[in-house]
């Protein structure tokens, strides 16, 4: 079956929704951000009615601006949303809700169901998890309130805004290796290493894993490495004010104090911490994890769970930026509108809820797989 003759019978069979499951939507759809956001997209083009929840937190809402987001580079992260939901409302087939799901489970055979604070209940058939990481910080005063605004994680994320400055890098000894490789020579030369403490034998051997000549390379380079430990890091200027934007430069200044009285002071930083899934509904649908992401090594961005999908920051693609978030967004959107109109399809014939055989149906469902294969890769082709 030709892909364009399948998508044909999934319109035929877009009517049958009522009959399969009696849900109120087709998709739910966890986390306002770019993944979300892009999946309900996605689906709205087709016309499958959504459900958007949005709890209002975001991993990059404490930054600037967005960057590497070609058509969208250096756009204020709400300003991207709100344009990005006008775009989407315009379809009329996505309805925003603006709350946090405090429960979401399978409550029958192909219906999920997500709750919010007050006890409303919503239901659908089946489940975009775009829910989102959390970057789990040292409890270092003044981590928290820079980061985001002159401390980044990633040299893609503001590092052009603070090319050419002294930069300090955060976290674990061995991870800083990984951060001057991408920061030198383009962005910094001037790169200081506040190791906190973890200049340990265990560090050691694991940054000489990655190179054993990692000593020579910051020699080479000269960057300096600190392994005092950190009291507090204090701003003492703000890129915010104080910028240059005709060339789009954030002159940030910050001021590390070290327990042994000593300090130091830099322009901006790239630190190395870890993360966490930012949401418990992963945990709730019980869908099999990896290394602290969701597993969707399955075609397609499947979870382990049947009717599960996992977008963004939080899923095991191991990808963490706007750009990769949006495109596994539509990636599931994708997958999510054939498996429902196969659904629908295998309901021709029958007068009830009970799946009734169909001459050649298998046939023609194993054709249904091979052509979501063939709309996705022709889309990535567009």
């Amino acid at each position: 079956m030709h892909c364009l003759s399948a998508l044909v019978l999934f319109g035929i069979c877009a009517t049958t929704l009522a009959q399969l499951s009696n849900t109120q939507y087709d998709v739910i759809v966890i986390g306002g951000g770019p993944s979300g956001l892009s999946a309900a997209s996605g689906l709205s083009r087709v016309l499958r009615k959504v459900a958007l929840f949005d709890s209002g937190e975001y991993r990059n809402n404490p930054t600037r601006h967005m960057h590497d987001v070609i058509g969208s580079d250096h756009v204020v992260p709400a300003e991207f949303r709100a344009a990005a939901r006008s775009q989407i409302a315009f379809y009329n087939t996505t309805t925003f809700i603006d709350k946090t799901v405090v429960s979401l489970n399978a409550t029958a055979p192909g219906v999920f169901t997500a709750t919010i604070a007050n006890g409303s209940s919503y239901s659908a058939r089946k489940v975009i998890l775009g829910s989102g990481m959390k970057d789990d910080l040292p409890p270092v005063p003044g981590l928290r309130e820079a980061f985001g605004k002159g401390v980044y994680w990633c040299p893609w994320c503001d590092g052009f805004e603070h090319r050419d400055q002294t930069i300090g890098v955060l976290g674990n000894l061995s991870d800083a290796y990984d951060s001057v490789r991408e920061l030198h020579p383009t962005l910094n030369k001037d790169i200081r290493i506040f190791a906190n403490g973890t200049n340990s034998p265990a560090q050691l051997s694991r940054i000489a894993g990655k190179n054993p000549k990692w000593s020579a390379v910051f020699s080479t380079y000269n960057i300096t490495v600190n392994n005092n430990a950190i009291m507090n890091i204090t701003r003492v200027q703000s890129g915010e004010d104080v910028h240059d934007q005709a060339v789009r430069k954030e002159f940030d200044k910050f001021r590390v104090y070290f327990t042994d009285g000593s300090n130091d002071e830099v322009g901006a930083f790239m630190c190395n911490y870890g993360t966490s899934q930012a949401s418990r509904l992963p945990d709730q649908l019980g869908v099999r994890m990896i290394g602290g992401k969701i597993d969707t090594t399955a075609p397609g961005l499947r979870t382990t769970v049947k009717g599960v999908w996992g977008v963004g920051d939080a899923n095991s693609d191991n990808s963490t930026n706007v750009p990769h978030a949006m495109g596994s967004g539509k990636k599931a959107a994708v997958y999510c509108h054939v498996e429902l109109a196969s659904e629908e399809l295998a309901q021709i014939g029958s007068n009830s809820t009970r799946r009734t055989a169909v001459p050649g149906m298998d046939h023609v469902e194993r054709e249904m797989g091979r052509a979501v294969e063939d709309i996705y890769h022709g889309l990535r082709m567009a």
